[in-house]
């Protein structure tokens, strides 16, 4: 599971021309479900999201996680952080989960923010939306549940 996670001063996402969701200040987090994902994946990328420290603290260093600043998340599905682009010039998306998986594990992910309190917001899922972020920095960061056993860092 992958999620593309940007700081953000405000966000918004919208699907034929209605607004969806919105927020202020916090993350949007672009997530991605592999094929042979879990649960366990999902569990992961959402405590790692919420407690990742890239919001400043009065000396201007990144100390401060979503949950220290009451920040707020907008979690957009998005399969194509699964392509493949290796050959050719087309992306394949053959490792990307079936659709009724990861929309399953979406909403583990997004079950499990909601749990940290913080207010979250969604796109809807196997929809074409229109994405309005305010990326803060910028800052955006990669994070890969398949990565979590491979770092010792905290």
């Amino acid at each position: 599971m992958k999620a593309l996670v940007q700081r953000v001063t405000r966000a918004s996402v919208s699907v034929g021309g209605e607004a969806v969701g919105s927020i202020g200040q916090g993350l949007v987090i672009l997530l991605g479900v592999a094929d042979g994902d879990t649960e366990k994946d999902a569990d992961y990328l959402a405590q790692k999201t919420t407690n990742l420290r890239i919001f400043s603290d009065e000396e201007g260093k990144f100390n401060l996680s979503a949950l220290e600043i009451k920040g707020e998340l907008l979690v957009v599905s998005q399969f194509t952080l699964l392509s493949d682009t290796r050959k050719g010039r087309r992306p394949s998306f053959v490792d990307a989960a079936p659709p009724e998986k990861a929309r399953e594990l979406c909403d583990r992910f997004v079950e499990q923010a909601h749990a940290t309190g913080l207010k979250v917001a969604t796109g809807r899922f196997q929809e074409h939306m229109l994405v309005e972020i305010h990326n803060d920095g910028p800052v955006t960061i990669m994070l890969d549940s398949r990565e979590k056993f491979e770092s010792s860092g905290n």
